[in-house]
């Protein structure tokens, strides 16, 4: 069982309409906040961009940014296709195995486009528990995801450190009708026993895909 002292469920929500390229450099700027933050990759792998008006980190590991790049390239595929419900980074412990914390983003499609596909995915309430209405500019939407990423940067400052070398590993949950490439595996949810939950900040998009 994780230790409560290390163990956090970080979440935030994401309500997918038009833009899937936004959404998916969103989540490749998040993890590699996630990953640097939480000091999973050395610092020195990291190098310095400008993204949503803030200073991001991003790996320079040709290992990491392969598997990152390939995670994706998938997942541009089945958001496209509306096949997303959540991506969830997990840090686990390398000395004890044991799932420290789970970054959990959750996608939910816009309400037109959910019952036009009728796929019937759920969404868990937002920090705001808002979704967007109408047209938003880029801009609006970078602000959005600015909040977010400066809410992963502060959570060094309350979240327990991690005491251990620490891998992390991506989940993707996707619907039942997503198809799904023979490479990947199921795995199980990787949940934290008596854990304490963070939510995040939520953004939404409805600019033209």
């Amino acid at each position: 069982m994780a230790s409560t002292a290390t163990s956090t469920d970080t979440k935030t929500i994401i309500t997918l309409k038009g833009s899937v390229q936004v959404i998916s450099e969103f989540f490749h700027t998040a993890i590699n906040s996630i990953l640097y933050q939480r000091g999973i990759y050395q610092p020195e792998t990291f190098r310095r961009e400008s993204k949503y008006g803030l200073t991001v980190l991003t790996t320079t590991d040709q290992g990491l940014l392969d598997y990152l790049t390939k995670v994706m390239d998938q997942m541009e595929h089945w958001l496209m296709d509306g096949n997303v419900q959540r991506l969830v980074v997990v840090v686990t412990g390398l000395d004890s195995d044991e799932t420290l914390e789970r970054w959990q983003f959750n996608v939910s499609p816009d309400e037109k486009q959910q019952q036009e596909q009728n796929q019937g995915v759920s969404a868990t309430t937002s920090a705001t528990g808002t979704k967007s209405q109408g047209n938003k500019s880029l801009r609006e939407i970078h602000n959005e995801m600015q909040a977010i990423i400066r809410q992963i940067t502060a959570s060094v400052t309350f979240l327990p450190l991690l005491n251990e070398p620490c891998s992390f590993d991506l989940l993707v949950y996707t619907d039942k009708e997503a198809n799904v490439p023979t490479l990947w595996e199921d795995s199980d949810p990787r949940y934290i026993m008596n854990s304490q939950e963070v939510k995040l900040r939520s953004f939404t998009t409805s600019v033209s895909g």
